[in-house]
């Protein structure tokens, strides 16, 4: 496990590609279209010398700009790249439920449209699952204002208090599961509590999970889709997955 704030990933990944190593990665996307033509090619780009065999997938949930456009007309003539769609929004958890349904290979991984983090750094994930089921980055020197940092670590305390969750930054966007380990997982949650009952349903079943500390940077285009007016929403659907179905479970 790496720490420490001041920890720099290697630009290249001193892992070479695994001729064993076939990774899908699902990018959800609402309104991104300033933003998903760069986060498709880094991911194109990084899965290019880590994996031998890899798909990136769009799910475009929703928008009300070009960013489904955008990704047909950039990569419309590439097998390794697919878009999903959903006709109207329905969530961040409803876009990685289509994604992880759809994906195709053995690692199924996950990260933002919004390129805040470095996506040579899912080749340290890729590296440290070994044995283990999931891989969670946890962000290093986060680049987000004070006000979200706040929010961000009361919310880890919460999750860890209610769901007994060990990990220290549930809502990272950037993690690797096995398939194996997804099969038989239902998830119900719509929105951003998603990470949170993933990972509790999956430590329920006794999986196996990893940290590692990754890269961050700020926002480079678009608007963030999360605020703090989001915390007592998103509180509240955390307490009624708590109630419902971890506490009796």
């Amino acid at each position: 496990m790496i720490d420490g704030s001041s920890y720099t990933a290697p630009a290249q990944p001193e892992l070479g590609p695994c001729q064993s190593r076939a990774v899908s990665l699902v990018i959800p996307a609402f309104d991104e279209e300033e933003s998903i033509g760069k986060a498709v090619q880094e991911a194109l780009a990084a899965l290019s010398r880590l994996a031998d065999r890899f798909e990136v997938l769009v799910v475009d949930d929703g928008s009300r700009d070009a960013t489904a456009s955008r990704v047909a007309e950039e990569f419309g003539g590439l097998a390794s790249v697919r878009l999903l769609r959903h006709r109207r929004n329905r969530g961040y958890g409803a876009a990685l439920r289509t994604g992880f349904s759809a994906a195709r290979f053995a690692l199924v991984a996950f990260t933002d449209a919004d390129r805040q983090f470095h996506m040579d750094d899912l080749g340290l994930l890729l590296g440290a699952l070994g044995g283990h089921d999931v891989a969670c980055g946890y962000r290093l020197n986060r680049k987000d204002h004070w006000l979200r940092l706040l929010y961000s670590k009361t919310y880890n305390r919460v999750v860890r208090g209610l769901l007994g969750l060990a990990v220290r930054d549930c809502d990272c966007a950037l993690k690797v599961f096995r398939r194996g380990a997804l099969d038989g997982i239902t998830i119900r949650t719509n929105g951003f509590v998603v990470n949170a009952e993933l990972l509790a349903r999956l430590s329920s079943r006794g999986a196996s999970i990893v940290e590692v500390g990754v890269r961050h940077r700020p926002r480079l285009n678009g608007l963030s889709t999360v605020s703090p007016l989001h915390a007592l929403p998103v509180l509240a659907e955390l307490l009624r997955f708590w109630w419902s179905e971890h506490l009796f479970s």
